[in-house]
């Protein structure tokens, strides 16, 4: 203890510099916001890198697993293209229709499923055309939102966050409400605010709303798997048991609504 004492009487003048230094220094960055963007930024790209380099190690030892995954993605890419001359089906996108939705890879090199707000990174940025408010889903259903992004990678609000919001319905009706997370439990979301009239039962479908330039309507979320009336008597609290096992997330999906300007611009348009 006296040792310590002593090389900080005799370093006293450089420990002082180097907090006034620190101190400036997160000041400046706090104060604006140029620098405090090319801070972010600069984390991001350190940050990225070390979760890269970690994941790689990670998927050595998992290659067997991620293979299954892939296979399993491949064959449902492979199901839509035989079968995308249908058209009936809400997840087949006819190719002689205006493209609204683009669908780009990426991979996960960081998740967190146990705080109270879980954030995700992808190996693709901005150069790669990641953007805030892209969906992240993968061949079972969705992950989350972009929230932003820096050159090479990318950094993703979970569902399992409690400021997430998203828009679903049930698969069997039309019936909307909003995609909330209880912070209890990575397996379970909760859809709020659904009509006491909704015909809800045990098993049924959770499905996106595509009533946002977020995600299309119809990508499964999960099944229903108990509900409750809330205090109001008005609308249903429904405990959905997601199809994606969110703590173990490999490669995944981003989808771009190319329209997503056209359509915001129209909705904030005022009223003459």
């Amino acid at each position: 203890m006296q040792q310590i004492i002593n090389f900080v009487i005799r370093n006293k003048t450089f420990l002082l510099f180097l907090l006034l230094f620190v101190l400036s220094i997160s000041l400046t960055i706090q104060s604006h916001s140029y620098h405090k963007s090319k801070f972010i930024n600069s984390a991001n790209f350190l940050s990225g890198g070390i979760y890269n380099t970690t994941q790689n190690i990670k998927e050595y030892f998992n290659l067997r697993e991620q293979n299954k995954i892939l296979i399993e993605e491949n064959n449902q890419l492979k199901s839509i293209l035989y079968n995308s001359n249908i058209g009936k089906d809400e997840h087949i996108i006819d190719s002689s229709i205006h493209k609204i939705f683009d669908f780009k890879t990426a991979r996960v090199i960081k998740n967190s499923y146990s705080n109270t707000n879980n954030y995700l990174t992808l190996d693709k940025g901005k150069k790669d055309g990641m953007d805030q408010d892209l969906g992240v889903i993968t061949s079972k259903g969705i992950v989350g939102i972009i929230e932003n992004s820096s050159q090479n990678y990318s950094r993703v609000i979970s569902i399992l966050n409690k400021k997430s919001r998203i828009n679903a319905q049930l698969k069997a009706s039309n019936h909307i409400g909003s995609l909330i997370w209880n912070t209890k439990s990575p397996e379970f979301v909760q859809l709020i605010d659904i009509s006491k009239f909704a015909p809800i039962k045990t098993g049924d479908t959770i499905i996106t709303g595509g009533q946002s330039t977020i995600f299309p309507k119809g990508i499964p979320i999960g099944t229903i798997d108990n509900f409750t009336l809330d205090i109001s008597g008005d609308t249903y609290t429904i405990n959905v048991k997601l199809f994606n096992d969110m703590t173990n997330l490999g490669h995944v999906y981003v989808i771009t609504n190319l329209d997503r300007y056209e359509i915001k611009s129209l909705q904030t348009t005022p009223d003459e």
